[in-house]
């Protein structure tokens, strides 16, 4: 391999060194990253893809690939160079896949999602990616943008003395980013909530459907994140598993860790799903009770009006009446009408329906 195939980690500038680490000659059409660990040791990086079945020839080596949009083609040239199986190559090229982990004679296959949260909106997105897991090269492939493998990459470079333990650090890494991104995800949903149940119980809230629509909204990221957060927690026990050989002792602490974030996350998400349907039926019972409230209110002023109306009504009929025709005649009409309304109001205030 010639020089200029490969950039070396030690000795460069970050910024070039970042710049180079996505391949320009590679036997796919996708854009690619890859990265190279030798007893432990981060040696290069940005090497074309084809060099990596030489690689993999030393004992001593361990290689990360990332496809950013492969399409079947691609995945293909990679099938022949790591004897992927059929069926994980074609559920990395479909889209919506469910959360697993689905074990081959020759490698692993794991499906994940990494989420993002419209902090505004509380809309959730998701990113689907697939790896091939191997005992010494983890393959990842991202469909979209949504994945900040950037993130990744400097958690790596952030535990250098982790990676002598070959594609356990490697996985636990990426495992570790999607289920931080869940816990961010769900505390950001919790805030949201919190802001509904203030609106809920504000007694200036003018615009109720407002409230309905942020409610059902973050019930449908709620249910999105569960969808996606639970079957992690299966994907995480099964790579625990030591006959996989993927965890090796040191790392085991590591992927508890993982394997802990992920219950609570599930839980978290299961709680908040609860509160979201108490919310939107709180609700609707708090909108039914300031209804009753108004009502009550309407109901006590139409009678206190109802009463000087009868009164009116009654001395304007053309009959002779105590008073008909005289002044004290209307003097009576109006203390009886002003008494009887006074007398209404404050056994209504008394009630406390005015």
């Amino acid at each position: 391999m010639s020089a200029a195939g490969r950039v070396t980690f030690r000795g460069t500038d970050p910024v070039a060194a970042a710049a180079a680490a996505v391949c320009e000659s590679t036997p796919t059409k996708c854009q690619a990253r890859t990265r190279l660990y030798r007893d432990g040791t981060l040696v290069s990086e940005g090497f074309p893809v084809a060099d990596i079945s030489e690689y993999l020839e030393e004992d001593s080596t361990v290689v990360w690939l990332d496809l950013h949009d492969p399409d079947r083609a691609d995945l293909a040239v990679l099938s022949e160079e790591f004897g992927l199986h059929p069926l994980a190559v074609e559920d990395a090229v479909h889209d919506h896949e469910r959360t697993k982990l689905d074990r081959y004679q020759s490698h692993l296959f794991l499906t994940a999602y990494a989420v993002h949260l419209d902090a505004e909106t509380g809309e959730l997105a998701t990113s689907e990616l697939a790896a091939f897991i191997t005992k010494r090269a983890l393959i990842t492939v991202r469909k979209d943008d949504g994945m900040d493998i950037g993130a990744v990459v400097s958690y790596w470079d952030g535990s250098p003395d982790l990676a002598k333990n070959g594609v356990g650090y490697l996985l636990h890494g990426l495992l570790d980013n999607i289920v931080d991104g869940y816990f961010a995800t769900v505390q950001s949903l919790d805030e949201l909530i919190e802001s509904v149940e203030d609106q809920v119980f504000a007694d200036n809230t003018r615009d109720h459907g407002a409230v309905q629509r942020h409610s059902f909204e973050l019930r449908k990221s709620l249910v999105l994140l569960r969808r996606v957060v639970l079957p992690m927690r299966e994907v995480v026990n099964a790579v625990l598993r030591r006959d996989l050989g993927i965890v090796d002792d040191a790392m085991m602490p590591y992927y508890q860790d993982v394997y802990d974030h992920v219950l609570r996350a599930t839980e978290w998400t299961e709680g908040l799903r609860d509160l979201v349907t108490t919310i939107l039926e709180t609700h609707l019972t708090v909108q039914a009770n300031r209804m009753n409230i108004i009502t009550k209110k309407v109901t006590s002023w139409a009678a206190i009006v109802a009463v000087p109306t009868l009164v009116t009504g009654f001395y304007g009929m053309n009959v002779p009446y105590a008073g008909f025709g005289k002044p004290w005649g209307v003097g009576t009409a109006a203390v009886i009408m002003v008494a009887a309304s006074a007398c209404l109001y404050f056994v209504f205030k008394r009630k406390d329906w005015l």
